[in-house]
């Protein structure tokens, strides 16, 4: 984690996960939906962390709608910096898609 400045280590950021398909039984049943505060300077990498979800089975990252795991399955970029306001949306592999070994047309 970068800090920005001497006075910055108490600066919050606060953003909402959501969980899809198989990324919910990361999360409790009751809130697929949450509000988090991290500190300045927290990434993608550190939800994945603090929500103990198998990078193997993590399918698509999304922030603010965009995609964060471009490319190939597995090539996530974890070191995204967290922005306030961000929405975050974790999903595994969607039926019918790559993932599951089916052909995308």
């Amino acid at each position: 984690m970068t800090l920005l400045g001497h006075n910055s280590a108490d600066l919050t950021v606060s953003i909402k996960v959501r969980a899809f398909n198989s990324m919910t039984r990361f999360c409790d049943p009751e809130r697929l939906e949450r509000e988090i505060s991290y500190p300045v300077g927290a990434t993608i990498g550190d939800i994945v962390r603090d929500f103990n979800i198998p990078l193997a089975e993590l399918f698509l990252i999304l922030v603010n709608g965009r995609d964060v795991a471009p490319g190939c399955v597995g090539d996530i970029r974890l070191a995204h910096q967290l922005e306030d306001g961000d929405v975050i949306a974790l999903s595994g592999p969607v039926p019918y898609s790559f993932g599951y070994g089916a052909p995308v047309v």
